[in-house]
């Protein structure tokens, strides 16, 4: 069977391990947990008839005092980009380190997901920006740790594009 490296990239606090939770063990937790380091999960999905091993990397979150160590990203298949639709800086920073990633591995499958879509009274996100993404290539998703929404749809759509590849 296939295996392939999946890495969940985005700021602090953006959702990067609750939606890994959500995806492999379909559990959400209220909870804030760090993550220090990387936590390596794996979970088997179907794309294109063909049975995928993700070993799903979540890694800690950048900050202004902390940068991601790229070598973390070494023989990695593609990337879940993450943002934290409440937070606009979010998606600024996680476009930046994109800048970074295609700058260090080069050009990978990636899904962006604009994630906290359950808190939409919170919004800082434009349909304007989601459109310019799209346009630029981006595979976008609103996904929701919480509630579920796109969840299992973002991490298909990359293995479908990895497996393409």
């Amino acid at each position: 069977m296939l295996q392939k490296k999946v890495c969940m990239l985005g700021s602090f606090s953006v959702g990067k391990s609750s939606l890994v939770r959500r995806f492999v063990d379909s559990i959400f937790d209220e909870r804030y947990h760090t993550t220090i380091g990387v936590k390596v999960d794996k979970k088997v999905v179907n794309a294109n008839g063909e049975d995928l091993t993700l070993v799903l990397w979540d890694i800690y979150g950048e900050d202004a005092f902390q940068k991601m160590r790229m070598s973390y990203l070494r023989g990695m298949h593609g990337y879940v980009l993450v943002v934290d639709g409440t937070r606009r800086q979010t998606l600024d920073d996680a476009l930046a380190l994109n800048v970074r990633v295609l700058s260090e591995i080069g050009k990978v499958p990636a899904v962006l997901a604009l994630n906290k879509c359950d808190l939409t009274d919170q919004w800082e996100i434009e349909p304007a920006q989601e459109t310019q993404l799209a346009a630029a290539g981006w595979t976008l998703e609103r996904t929701s740790a919480k509630t579920g929404d796109a969840v299992q749809d973002a991490f298909s759509k990359l293995a479908q594009a990895m497996l393409a590849k």
